[in-house]
């Protein structure tokens, strides 16, 4: 990974190099306060002072030139106005062509522009992480709330860019007016909806999503998959995706589906595990260890199927579905046996065959980078999408009926038809698939071939005027990059991704490790809710099968939309760690509310509690994830040991953990069994609550 001072230098505009922030300069500088602080010859106060004025000096200078430049295209789009308002009076094809070029040429100097600034966010957050790391004080909270907030904010011009975004209008408007839509009276405002087709104006939006990363449903939802992607990608990258032929939208399909047969495969069988469970001679609560088993084989897969797809997608995809065909298929013999072993072999099988870490991968590494925000919030929503499936298809198949000595009824049904689900889809992929090209395996690795094969985590750029520089995420890279200031052969080392589960838990910061508490959190909790409900409404309300579908059908349709509103309107008010707190203490508010201490329980009680212990559950999952993807180290952003699988063994292991609980509580009896659960659910979110309150307060 190359350091971002040789970046900037490598990267930045030769004409305007003298407007650039000068990182090299302020980079030294904390290194002399360093020293200086430790030999005992500077006060702190007047570290604070001149860096801080320092750094006021270097934002200025970029905003003015800013500013310039925005005067400069300002003049020329003001003089092709005039042109423009000429040409309608009377029409010229050839003035037209010329005219379309003209401002074509403003909207690659507005492209250099938008570079400059987005290289100048950048640098000013770096440097004021490697100051706060160095000197252990939270100086970016002090700088950016005085800075920001006053009236006369210089800052402001570099994360706002409220002129860039006029002069981006303008060029747009004009070049839409004059693209073949002679006679016509709407504009793009009047259209938003349809697309320019033109080069320019496409990379000038593209530069303006990395620029802006304004938090929005699709961002939102992006992030909660938990997929990494790079920092910095140039307009040459993105072409380069679409020209190696690694993308092929039927293959991102079949991966989308099977994300959502997954999710349904996971949760057909809550709504009637109890009961199957007790036909074959075994306590209701052994539904706990039914359901779990699926996520106790899934802790295993996770890791040969994250390590598998290095080398392919195609064969991983088609060795999941058989081996889930034949999982759902035990799943439903059981009956016929009546055997719970051979039902828990069932589900382990399902659980050998899953292969989320294939769909992540093949997103983050086939897919464009201009579209890949889009497949990454649909492999979300396919997820939501067949949490909510699974129980309501259950909920249809109440039915009983015998072919030869085959049983057909509510409890088998679920593994007949997800079975036969997964021999349709296996048919589907063997046709339809197109394994993408592989990248040549690097053998001598030299320093420039490691940087440019190297995948740098999701780093946001700058979400307004708050989190990108409030956020602590990035104490790892910029441990990165102190190594390669000390030593370039010991920067390779440093960026290499980690290649076993201890490695990558190393990498792990102390805010990371507190998200993944929250992850694991979370997710315990919403299993204790989800695997107990058919247990626990029967013994209390005595609800039927279907009744118990529907409720968890409801649940699951609030999953969309409640990232929609949280990713387009909370998210815009708030900080990602303040909604973060929130949703912890509504979580623990709807355990508590959901501990049976009223004789009677009712129902009224037992869907309100859930209801708002889920959405919260979901809410803080959205945001816990969205800040995962930029705290974690870019080590973690590739390989079989990523981010992405870290996440998904730390809720699997939660699982495990919640679904053997319940087993376990149905020793006390039925009559316990819910306060026994949620006491442990009570006392983790506690903890994390505690941990989140005491991290936050330590780093800010």
């Amino acid at each position: 990974m190359v350091a971002f001072g040789k970046k900037l230098k490598e990267r930045s505009i030769q004409e305007w190099q003298g407007y650039y922030i000068n990182y090299k300069l302020m980079k030294k500088k904390v290194k002399q306060y360093s020293r200086q602080l430790e030999g005992g010859n500077l006060e702190r106060r007047h570290v604070l002072k001149d860096f801080s004025r320092m750094l006021d000096n270097q934002i200025e200078k970029i905003a003015l030139f800013m500013l310039e430049q925005q005067g400069l295209l300002a003049s020329r789009l003001q003089r092709l106005r005039g042109s423009h308002d000429a040409l309608q009076e009377q029409p010229d094809i050839s003035h037209m062509s010329n005219l379309k070029e003209e401002y074509r040429a403003v909207g690659q100097d507005l492209l250099k522009l938008l570079f400059f600034v987005e290289m100048n966010a950048i640098g000013i957050r770096k440097i004021l992480k490697k100051f706060d790391k160095r000197f252990g004080y939270r100086f970016t909270n002090y700088y950016v709330k005085t800075r920001a907030n006053h009236p006369y904010s210089e800052l402001q011009q570099v994360f706002r860019h409220v002129g860039l975004g006029a002069v981006v209008g303008a060029v747009s408007r004009n070049l839409h007016e004059l693209q073949n839509n002679q006679g016509s009276y709407l504009s793009i405002y009047d259209q938003p909806v349809l697309p320019l087709q033109d080069p320019v104006v496409d990379s000038i939006r593209a530069a303006v999503d990395r620029l802006t990363r304004s938090t929005n449903f699709l961002h939102f939802m992006a992030q909660h998959a938990l997929i990494m992607q790079e920092e910095l990608p140039s307009p040459q990258d993105e072409e380069g995706e679409e020209e190696d032929g690694r993308y092929h939208f039927m293959s991102l399909l079949l991966n989308l589906v099977n994300t959502f047969l997954y999710m349904v495969n996971t949760y057909i069988i809550v709504p009637t595990a109890d009961d199957y469970s007790m036909s074959l001679g075994a306590a209701a609560t052994v539904c706990g260890v039914v359901i779990g088993a699926m996520a106790v084989a899934q802790l295993f897969s996770s890791v040969y199927f994250s390590a598998w797809s290095n080398r392919s997608y195609f064969k991983p995809l088609i060795f999941s579905s058989i081996v889930l065909f034949i999982g759902n298929l035990l799943y439903a013999l059981a009956f016929d046996f009546n055997s719970i072993a051979v039902l828990l072999i069932g589900r382990l099988f399902c659980g050998f065959g899953s292969a989320r870490a294939v769909n992540r991968r093949y997103i983050s590494d086939c897919v464009p980078l201009k579209i890949r925000m889009q497949a990454s919030a649909g492999f979300v929503s396919a997820s939501a999408l067949g949490m909510a499936c699974g129980p309501a298809l259950a909920g249809l198949l109440q039915i009983r009926f015998k072919i030869y000595k085959l049983t057909f009824n509510q409890d088998t049904l679920p593994g007949w038809v997800m079975a036969v689900a997964w021999l349709i889809y296996l048919v589907w992929l063997a046709i339809s698939f197109r394994e993408p090209a592989r990248e040549p395996e690097e053998i001598p690795k030299t320093s420039e071939e490691s940087n440019h094969s190297e995948a740098v985590q999701n780093v946001n750029l700058e979400k307004g005027m708050k989190q990108p520089l409030l956020i602590t995420s990035e104490e790892i890279e910029e441990q990165g990059e102190d190594e390669c200031d000390g030593s370039e052969e010991s920067s390779e080392d440093s960026r290499t991704p980690a290649n076993s589960i201890v490695a990558a838990y190393r990498l792990l910061t102390p805010s990371v490790k507190v998200q993944l508490l929250i992850y694991f959190m979370l997710k315990y909790a919403m299993e204790i809710l989800l695997s107990e409900s058919s247990v626990i409404t029967t013994y209390y309300f005595g609800w039927s099968t279907s009744s118990v579908a529907i409720f968890l059908f409801c649940l699951g349709l609030t999953v969309l939309p409640v990232n929609l509103v949280v990713g387009s309107y909370i998210s815009n008010m708030f900080e990602d760690r303040q909604i973060l707190l929130v949703s912890e203490i509504m979580v623990c508010v709807g355990i508590l509310l959901s501990f049976h201490v009223v004789v009677p329980y009712t129902v009224p009680q037992y869907v309100c509690s859930g209801l708002i212990m889920f959405v919260s559950a979901e809410v803080l999952e959205g945001v816990n994830l969205s800040l995962l993807s930029r705290v974690m180290s870019s080590r973690l952003s590739r390989g079989t040991y990523n981010g992405g699988l870290l996440s998904t063994e730390a809720g699997t292991i939660a699982r495990v953990i919640a679904d053997a609980t319940i087993t376990v509580a149905g020793y006390f009896g039925r009559n316990m069994l819910l306060n026994v659960t949620l006491l442990p659910s009570l006392v983790i979110c506690v903890l994390s609550i505690a941990a989140t309150c005491f991290t936050y307060n330590s780093l800010y």
